[in-house]
């Protein structure tokens, strides 16, 4: 149901009837859609240990190894790791579960590797997350989805070229990434806005 009808297409009354079961069954071993949701995605996608913490000793190391766990959350499951890093976009505490619970999946910064970094000097103590939840995600998608190498040596390129540069910068956003779980809305456009930007 995840992967055809997205976070929002599951309800309890759809998951009772495709598994001939009561809806009063279901709640009793989950309270919430979030619970449950959670309890699929771990029992698929994520059916394997829960992976462990990232922590190489170094920033470079780190992004390097987050840009793969990232690499394999889009690989195990498509189209369903994209819906499940695309949880956070209406539903943060969804995207908060997911990642305590079956993650890290790749498509955040994680706090311990931003303050490690902070600790060892590597980056500024303003660092801001946004560089990195804006950019990874989108550019491994945009490239997969154009049919585009996002192997090993394109990742380097990515971590050195983009995000340290961007996360060393120190400059506060205000604002949050795409896949940071709480995602800025767009500010809402008049009509004859809307209709000059597609002109």
């Amino acid at each position: 149901m995840l992967s055809t009808s997205g976070v929002d297409g599951v309800t309890f009354e759809e998951v009772a009837r495709r598994a001939r079961a009561s809806k009063r069954t279901l709640y009793r071993r989950w309270a919430t859609k979030q619970e449950m949701i959670v309890a699929a995605i771990k029992a698929g996608p994520a059916a394997a240990t829960k992976p462990e913490p990232i922590d190489t000793g170094s920033l470079r190391g780190d992004l390097l190894a987050l840009l793969e766990r990232l690499e394999a959350t889009m690989d195990a499951g498509e189209p369903i790791s994209l819906t499940i890093m695309q949880a956070g976009l209406r539903d943060p505490e969804l995207c908060e579960h997911i990642e305590a619970s079956a993650g890290p999946t790749g498509a955040r910064l994680t706090d311990a590797v931003l303050q490690s970094a902070i600790a060892r000097g590597e980056l500024p103590a303003t660092a801001d997350r946004f560089a990195y939840e804006e950019v990874a995600a989108g550019a491994l998608i945009i490239r997969k989805l154009n049919g585009l190498s996002t192997d090993a040596t394109y990742r380097e390129i990515l971590v050195d070229a983009v995000l340290i540069p961007a996360l060393r910068s120190g400059v506060e956003a205000g604002q949050h990434g795409i896949f940071s779980g709480a995602p800025t809305p767009s500010a809402p456009t008049s009509t004859d806005e809307h209709e000059r930007l597609h002109d």
